[in-house]
């Protein structure tokens, strides 16, 4: 058993460094197989790495922005954007080293909606702050100080007139105290004349009772307030009232005719439409979704919402409108380009509320922007932009 045992171990021992050449002859391949392979997937896993990372640093670097025509905020001209809102966010991009996308929208309503879908991360144009909005998306700071204003048809100076506005001139306040004189300068000459006349064998006054006498009586000193009477009293006093009754109706139609003369001529330089007063009642045109539009809603005007800015005026010099109620930088640089002599602003500015930025609820990026719209006040560029767009204060 012992002798067995050795000869086991002498055949062990001699045959232990040929099966360990063997196995390392076999496991050199494979180690080589196995390095080849594990750089292989280095290289692959460094490649599959490295484009995501760069891909994701590109979409991180060039910004969508949702914007929509507006004049002189945004201007479109042969496909190229320029206005105060664009030259003011390619400022802040520069600030912010950011590439920019811009997503052009119809409205103010589909802008709105590009940036609460994801479908752009802000949006900049004419895009008033209200407390509303402010419940759906962030703002920045304020970037203007806007409102409302009214724009009508027609150059400064001339208005259109027709039979409606000329009764409302012709009963308004100041014309009816005008009336009311003269119903007195009728009705006291009238009760004198006839109180002394009714008695009189040949008088004016046919009847000594009151009706049908006193119409008589009327008659008569209308037609003296006038100047057109028919005939004399005969009573001595009913004539001295009739001599001053005739100097009361001279001064009195002069002062009269003057005071409708300036009655019309301030209607045709003014219009019927001077302020947010008139819109009751008026059909008004304003575009989609606009801040407008719950305005004008609540002051009783006849509201029309019209898909784009262009539309709204071409309804307002098709006559489809009685005037329109849009933002007053975009209708003030209308009324002195494209509508110069079409149509006039009346009225001041009405309902200011202030212009910014829109972002999605809790953008990381309003912060940066508001970083760099300080900057840009602080350095004097935002003044330059701004001069640029409406001039100097």
């Amino acid at each position: 058993m012992q002798r067995r045992n050795f000869i086991a171990l002498l055949l062990g021992a001699a045959t232990s460094p040929c099966l360990a050449r063997a196995q390392q002859e076999t496991e050199i391949p494979r180690i080589a197989v196995l390095s080849a392979l594990a750089r292989s997937c280095l290289i692959l896993a460094l490649l599959a790495f490295y484009v995501p990372v760069s891909s994701a640093q590109e979409s991180v670097t060039k910004l969508r922005v949702a914007t929509r025509v507006v004049p002189p905020m945004v201007i479109e001209d042969n496909g190229a954007l320029r206005g105060f809102s664009i030259d003011l966010w390619n400022s802040i991009s520069a600030q912010l080293n950011r590439e920019t996308e811009y997503i052009v929208t119809s409205d103010v309503g589909e802008l709105l909606d590009a940036v609460g879908e994801g479908r752009a991360d802000l949006g900049i144009a004419a895009i008033s702050i209200t407390s509303e909005r402010e419940k759906r998306f962030d703002f920045s700071q304020p970037i203007l100080n806007a409102g409302l204003q009214i724009l009508v048809r027609g150059a400064a100076g001339t208005t259109d007139l027709n039979p409606v506005h000329l009764v409302r001139l012709f009963f308004s306040r100041t014309l009816l105290i005008w009336l009311g004189i003269a119903l007195l300068l009728i009705m006291i000459p009238a009760h004198l004349v006839w109180l002394v006349e009714r008695h009189h064998p040949s008088g004016i006054i046919p009847s000594a009772s009151y009706f049908p006498g006193i119409f008589y009586a009327i008659f008569w000193a209308a037609g003296t307030l006038a100047t057109q009477a028919d005939h004399m009293p005969r009573h001595w006093m009913s004539r001295i009232v009739a001599v001053l009754l005739m100097f009361t109706a001279v001064v009195f139609v002069a002062f009269y005719t003057a005071q409708l003369a300036a009655s019309l001529t301030a209607q045709q330089i003014r219009g019927s439409i001077n302020g947010p007063q008139d819109l009751a009642g008026r059909h008004v045109g304003t575009t989609r979704a606009s801040t407008a539009v719950a305005y004008l809603s609540e002051h009783k005007a006849l509201v029309r919402e019209f898909a784009s800015v262009d539309a709204l005026y071409d309804a307002l010099l098709e006559r489809q409108v009685d005037a329109i109620v849009f933002d007053a930088p975009a209708i003030l640089h209308y009324a002195t380009h494209d509508g110069k002599g079409l149509a006039q602003v009346v009225g001041a500015i009405f309902h200011k509320e202030d212009y910014g930025i829109v972002f999605p609820t809790d953008s990381p990026l309003r912060k940066q922007v508001n970083g760099a719209l300080l900057a840009l006040r602080e350095n004097g560029r935002y003044q330059k932009i701004y001069d640029e767009w409406f001039g100097r204060n």
